[in-house]
């Protein structure tokens, strides 16, 4: 398994505890074990670019997914197959802003966020209520689960 995280956005940021998260939620759902994953964190303007571009969305945004070979979770017994999962970029400055509001920290918004996107890419949506229902209480257990084994 290959995860890749690369920090280009200006803030400080502990990149082996992210990888550590993400290794830690591909595990759990089930990733074959060569799969690879790229995280980027991003400036403001970056964001704001990605966000314009892909999403036709006006302003920068916390996260991004951009799936690749359109794999799924697999099974305790089957793994998905073997591939590129995609990209998750993360907007620290957004997050931090994020994470005054909520009443946490920076390093728990981006933890957070990484999950969200590494979701995304595995096909959970929030659109409709009962796939934000599923979706946000699969993204609380994995993160909790993985802060409470660190």
């Amino acid at each position: 398994m290959t995860i890749e995280v690369n920090n280009e956005s200006g803030y400080e940021v502990d990149e082996a505890e992210v990888a550590a998260l993400a290794r830690y939620v591909l595990d759990e759902m089930h990733l074959n074990p060569q799969t690879d994953l790229s995280v980027l964190l991003v400036d403001v303007d970056v964001m704001t670019d990605l966000h314009v571009r892909w999403m036709d969305e006006p302003g920068p945004t916390d996260v991004l997914s951009f799936p690749m070979d359109e794999l799924r979770p697999g099974t305790d017994g089957e793994p998905s197959p073997p591939g590129l999962l995609g990209d998750v970029v993360l907007c620290p400055e957004v997050a931090a802003q994020q994470a005054r509001a909520a009443g946490h920290s920076t390093v728990e918004e981006l933890l957070l966020l990484t999950v969200h996107g590494i979701l995304h890419l595995l096909g959970y949506d929030h659109a409709e209520p009962d796939e934000e229902k599923e979706m946000f209480a699969l993204q609380r257990t994995l993160l909790l689960t993985f802060l409470a084994a660190r």
